[in-house]
């Protein structure tokens, strides 16, 4: 059996993507509700790979950009946009970030990092389940794993994940491109997929940490193919889960009709 306490740690973070978004747009973002806002889910990783494979020294411009929107996404998070968000808990995000930049390479400046990143996914994640109809977020999440799952087995998101993880803004300065802990690390995608997969529950009105036990369940199991491979997309198990969800949804509905159409089959039978 597989196991690494610092992915372990990464997986249980995952999972807690899940949980807490909240759901609902800002009126003055109502306007701006577009189908082709889902493109970004699987273009975030297709794109990037294909962008910094052709130009490697674009990858700090990707690091420059999380050092710069990360913060902000997590203050937005802590104000807004998760479940018992206040907006005097936003200032957290800047506290955060003196210690992930006070303290690089420390269990304590990781730890600060991924906060950061939780913050800010949970705010993307609700924007974009609340950005176009549901149903093309959910087809959206799926081909995200999808391309993210080719790039992976095929090889071809070995060596611009590397260049990526790597990647510096400058000297000195906190790299918030990627979750990680120890040697393990987890991309920002992977983060979003399962933020998006709680956005959608949330619009739902589902039960989202019993979803995202799911999550951390089959990321362990998934988590034994590092026996045989090196890296894997974890952007699939919110994708396996969000069609688990969507079968017992079927299921549901199905035990409901099943139970309307049994009371009505027996009030027939007794006015003959």
């Amino acid at each position: 059996m597989w196991f690494e306490t610092h992915n372990a740690v990464l997986n249980v973070a995952q999972a807690v993507f899940v949980g807490l978004p909240a759901a609902g747009l800002p009126a003055w973002l109502l306007w701006a509700r577009r189908g082709a806002w889902t493109l970004v889910l699987p273009l975030s990783i297709a794109v990037t790979v294909a962008v910094i494979g052709l130009v490697p020294a674009s990858a700090d411009v990707y690091t420059w950009a999380a050092l710069v929107l990360v913060p902000i996404g997590c203050a937005l998070g802590l104000g807004w946009a998760m479940h018992g968000a206040r907006w005097p808990l936003a200032p957290l995000a800047a506290a955060l970030l003196v210690v992930a930049w006070a303290s690089p390479h420390t269990t304590a400046g990781d730890l600060a990092t991924d906060g950061l990143i939780i913050g800010s996914v949970v705010t993307l994640g609700r924007l974009i389940a609340g950005a176009a109809a549901l149903s093309l977020v959910k087809v959206a999440l799926v081909a995200m794993a999808t391309v993210d799952a080719i790039l992976v087995f095929t090889g071809e998101l070995a060596a611009p994940n590397a260049t990526l993880v790597a990647a510096v803004p400058a000297p000195g300065l906190p790299q918030l491109q990627a979750g990680v802990l120890g040697f393990s690390s987890l991309g920002y995608g992977d983060f979003l997929a399962a933020a998006v997969l709680g956005g959608i529950l949330a619009y739902e009105r589902a039960p989202q940490w019993r979803w995202a036990r799911a999550v951390l369940a089959i990321s362990f199991a998934w988590d034994q193919l590092f026996l045989v491979v090196d890296l894997l997309p974890a952007t699939v198990p919110p994708a396996l889960v969000l069609l688990a969800y969507e079968a017992d949804k079927l299921r549901r509905r199905g035990i409901d009709r099943a139970a309307v159409v049994a009371p009505q089959a027996g009030n027939a039978a007794s006015t003959r």
